[in-house]
């Protein structure tokens, strides 16, 4: 497994500061950048773009908490954390007040697409505009969630970087948040693309 950290000359740590790993990957992929070898071998030419591919593969996964952690979790154990389906108790009434915002867009969004009077449309269109103002406030509550996941990582960066805990400890709860991201990025998505739905 390719250890995105070294490869973008980061320490392997939880936490990355994200415009200063923009600047060193920007800086990486422009003196790297297959086209600066317009005269070089075929062989050369495919090692510059595979190397270049790397680099972006590196920043897409160093760039966001979720793959971050995931990443860091495979290189110190070696392995993959195992897949749990189970919401954490905490946020078990997020998750329901997620579901059943999407549930009822659904429902909205079907009315919608069987609608064929104008008139009716007119008056769907409004009450669109209100189910995104609903999708886009519990938008809201989970980015201030996600918030508060990023302090909490913070936290156990400093922990990590100034030798607290045992790292073993630290994993645990690594990988506790990581999966908190999980859930976090999916209901995001998952609001957004009815947001999308819509607005079209």
């Amino acid at each position: 497994m390719t250890d995105y950290f070294v490869l973008l000359n980061e320490p392997r740590r939880p936490w990355l500061d994200a415009d200063m790993l923009k600047q060193k990957f920007l800086s990486f992929s422009a003196a790297a950048h297959p086209d600066k070898i317009h005269s070089a071998n075929e062989s050369e030419k495919q090692a510059a773009s595979k190397g270049f591919a790397e680099l972006n593969a590196a920043y897409n996964c160093l760039a966001v908490p979720k793959s971050r952690l995931l990443h860091l979790l495979e290189l110190e154990r070696g392995a993959k954390p195992g897949d749990v389906q189970q919401i954490p108790p905490a946020l078990a009434d997020l998750f329901a007040q997620v579901a059943a915002v999407c549930r009822d867009a659904d429902r909205f969004l079907t009315e919608k697409a069987k609608s064929v009077s104008p008139l009716l449309q007119v008056q769907l269109f409004e009450r669109g505009q209100e189910w995104i103002d609903k999708l886009n406030a519990m938008q809201k509550n989970l980015g201030t969630v996600h918030g508060e996941l990023l302090a909490k990582l913070k936290l156990l960066d400093t922990q990590w970087t100034t030798g607290g805990p045992n790292r073993a400890g630290l994993l645990g709860e690594l990988e506790n948040l990581y999966r908190l991201f999980s859930y976090f990025t999916r209901w995001s998505a998952q609001i957004q693309e009815r947001v999308v739905q819509l607005s079209v």
